[in-house]
C-alpha cells in the first residue's frame, strides 16, 4: 500500500488527519523542519525529535552535490545517515531551478546545474530527480518542476506551468511504487487562477498520492498567496494531503490551515534562530536588542524548550553578543518548538470545532508584542 492520508476532523475548511508512511504516522496539520543537506541546522536529530517534530525535509539538489545520492544509499539511506527515524520528504530540486538561475541551463528535457561548491556540472531530469529521491529513501518524493519566479507575465507563467506538467507525467512514470512511499504533484501557475486550475486538472489526470502548491512565498505577498489558495484548494481532491511549499510565518500558516492546507515547511524558524529572532506567544523578539541585557525572564514563559526552561533572556543576549554558537542553537530549538506547539494547538482546535476561536487567541497574543 502506498502512502496515504486519512482525515479525522474538519472545522470549516481547516482539516486534521493522519499521514501514514513507511517510517511512521504523522498527525496533520504538520510543520516539517527543513534539513536541506541532511541536518536541521544547529540541531541534533534528538533535539528535533524533542520538539515533537515527526517529519523533516531534505533537498535533492544539495544532497546530489554532497555527499551524493549513491553514497547516501550505500551508507544506508538518509534516515540512517542522519539518525532520523521518522518520515522524510525530499524537495526535488525544483526550487533551485528558480533560485540558482545564474548557475543553471534549462531545456525541455531537464536542467544542467553548475555546482555552487566546486563548479562541477550536474544534470537533473524528472527521471533523475525521482531516482535520487529513491536512493535517499524519501517517504514523500516530490515531482521535479520549475518553481515559477515572481513576477511573471501570464504567458511566462503558462509556459513554465505546462513544462512542469510534462515533467510531472515523466516523474509519475519513473516513480517506483512501494509500501508507505508516495509521489506528490506540484500545482504551478503563479497568481493566475485559470493557470492554477489548468495545472490542477493536469495533475489529477496523472494521479498522485498528494498535491503540493508551489510557486508561492516567492515575493507575491500574503494577500496574493491567500487569494491563490482560495482559487486552487477547492479544486483538489478532498481525500489527498495538501502541502504548501516553503511557507512560512505563523500568520501564513494559520491562514493556510484555515483554507485547507495540511503540510508546511520553511527555513524561517531555523534561519531566524541563527540571527537572534525568536517567535513567542507575544510576537517576534530580537534577543540582540540591548533591552534584554539584564532581563531575567525566559523568552516565552509558556514554552518548554531548553532556552526557555533553563536560561534567561539576559544569558541568550550575552551568547549572541559574544558570538557563542550556543546562542543560535538555543534559539533555533526554541523556534522549532514554537512551531510544533502551534501546530499541535491548531490541530486540537480543529478536532474540537474551535479553530477560529483558537486562531483569534493566538493572533491576540501577537498583538501584545513587546517589540517592534
Amino acid at each position: 500500500m502506498t502512502l496515504h492520508w486519512t482525515p479525522s476532523g474538519r472545522d470549516g475548511a481547516a482539516r486534521a488527519g493522519t499521514l501514514r508512511t513507511a517510517h511512521g504516522e504523522v498527525p496533520t496539520p504538520v510543520f516539517m523542519p527543513v534539513g536541506t543537506a541532511g541536518t536541521v541546522k544547529a540541531m541534533t536529530a534528538d533535539a528535533v525529535r524533542a520538539t515533537g517534530a515527526r517529519m523533516i525535509l531534505g533537498n535533492t539538489y544539495h544532497l546530489m552535490l554532497r555527499p551524493g545520492a549513491e553514497r547516501v544509499a550505500r551508507l544506508g539511506g538518509l534516515h540512517r545517515l542522519a539518525d532520523w527515524r521518522g518520515p522524510i520528504l525530499t524537495d526535488s530540486g525544483g526550487f533551485q531551478v528558480m533560485s540558482l538561475a545564474a548557475l543553471r541551463k534549462m531545456d525541455a528535457d531537464g536542467v544542467t546545474f553548475q555546482s555552487h561548491i566546486d563548479g562541477s556540472k550536474h544534470r537533473l531530469t524528472p527521471e533523475r530527480s525521482v531516482e535520487i529521491q529513491r536512493l535517499l529513501g524519501a517517504d514523500v518524493t516530490m515531482c521535479f518542476d520549475e518553481c515559477t519566479p515572481f513576477p511573471a507575465t501570464e504567458a511566462q507563467a503558462a509556459a513554465s506551468m505546462r513544462l512542469s506538467m510534462r515533467w510531472a507525467a515523466r516523474c509519475r512514470e519513473a516513480f517506483l511504487p512501494r509500501d508507505g512511499h508516495g509521489l506528490f504533484g506540484i500545482v504551478q501557475g503563479s497568481t493566475f487562477p485559470e493557470l492554477r486550475a489548468e495545472s490542477v486538472a493536469a495533475l489529477i489526470g496523472i494521479g498522485f498520492e498528494g498535491y503540493a502548491i508551489g510557486g508561492l512565498a516567492v515575493g507575491e505577498g500574503q494577500e496574493a498567496m491567500f487569494a491563490t489558495l482560495d482559487a486552487t484548494l477547492p479544486l483538489l481532491p478532498a481525500d489527498r494531503p495538501r502541502y504548501l511549499m516553503g511557507v512560512g510565518t505563523p500568520a501564513d500558516i494559520i491562514g493556510a490551515i484555515r483554507r485547507g492546507i495540511d503540510m508546511f515547511d520553511c527555513v524561517i524558524p531555523t534561519r531566524s534562530g541563527r540571527t537572534g529572532r525568536a517567535y513567542t506567544g507575544r510576537g517576534v523578539l530580537n534577543i540582540r536588542n540591548a533591552g534584554h541585557a539584564e532581563d531575567l525572564r525566559p523568552l516565552d514563559a509558556e514554552c518548554s524548550c531548553p532556552a526557555c526552561r533553563s536560561h534567561s533572556r539576559a544569558y541568550l543576549h550575552h551568547l549572541f553578543k559574544a558570538g557563542e554558537m550556543l546562542g543560535p542553537m538555543l534559539l533555533t530549538w526554541h523556534n522549532i518548538q514554537y512551531y510544533q506547539d502551534l501546530m499541535a494547538r491548531l490541530r486540537s482546535a480543529i478536532l474540537e470545532g474551535r479553530f477560529e476561536e483558537e486562531a483569534a487567541a493566538i493572533e491576540a497574543g501577537w498583538a501584545m508584542t513587546e517589540e517592534e
